[in-house]
């Protein structure tokens, strides 16, 4: 047993993964050959994928700078996927040291590479639970060490959302996040979309991986920011979120929406 209580065993390495299949898109090392089977398929695909994580990517990083700039002190990162520096406590500790981060993915590598590579101060968190269960997120005591549900929390879930059906109900998991959240808290959030383009070929390659793709609309998007007011420019693909730099080629492309909002009233 881990310590997480998970065996070997129950460990897949069989099937590829959302998490390894990202990091290998942008050009990680932890990965399997799997996932990298996977990504040259959704590569195939979808020609501009790998503009378009490192341009979601390009987004957190500005979000959480943009978070901790107004004020922000603690960050609760769900579906934080595998460490790539700058990871989010590099951000956000860059603009103000003193930013506490606790993150959440539901895969025991994950937790496995981020126990192993991430500051084990008291400062940052790293926690084994699942999104489909949100409140049992927001009571981990793992959680509760880092994040103090009674200040301002910015909550992260970014590139994750996608990997929930219709059937998981993710915009109540986002309500649930989000009433658990005090007055002057933030969302960031990103999602895949294939509004711009047919990526249904790419969007197969994830049938044979531990999650589907499920790819949503504007409109669909825009639902999760219920109760939320959104940041301007509001809801835009990811390149064009406050840019700090000349967008990539083929940015017009790129099937990723972001958007950053902060709690109504």
């Amino acid at each position: 047993m881990t310590q997480n209580g998970f065996r070997a065993e129950e460990i897949d390495t069989s099937r590829p993964h959302p998490a390894r299949i990202y990091d290998y898109l942008l050009g990680g090392k932890d990965n399997y050959e799997v996932d990298r089977e996977a990504g040259n398929q959704i590569a195939f695909a979808a020609p501009e994928v790998r503009i378009g994580v490192r341009a979601n990517r390009a987004f957190l990083q500005r979000a959480v700078r943009y978070v901790v700039g107004s004020g922000v002190r603690q960050i609760l990162d769900i579906g934080t996927g595998l460490p790539t520096s700058p990871n989010v406590h590099e951000i956000a500790q860059e603009v103000a040291p003193d930013v506490r981060i606790a993150y959440v993915d539901n895969d025991p590598i994950v937790n496995t590479y981020a126990n192993a590579l991430l500051s084990r101060s008291g400062a940052t968190s790293v926690v084994l639970a699942d999104l489909r269960d949100p409140r049992a997120i927001v009571e981990h005591p793992e959680v509760r060490k880092v994040i103090d549900f009674d200040r301002p929390v910015a909550l992260l879930l970014v590139a994750i959302l996608h990997f929930l059906t219709d059937a998981e109900q993710p915009e109540r998991i986002v309500a649930t996040l989000r009433d658990a959240l005090p007055a002057g808290s933030f969302l960031v959030l990103s999602h895949a979309t294939g509004d711009f383009a047919d990526r249904s070929e790419a969007q197969a390659v994830y049938n044979n991986a531990t999650a589907t793709l499920n790819l949503r609309s504007r409109a669909e998007v825009e639902r999760f920011f219920d109760g939320f007011d959104l940041v301007e420019p509001g809801l835009a693909q990811v390149p064009f979120w406050r840019p700090d730099t000349p967008p990539p080629p083929k940015s017009r492309e790129i099937g990723f929406y972001g958007a950053v909002a902060r709690t109504s009233g």
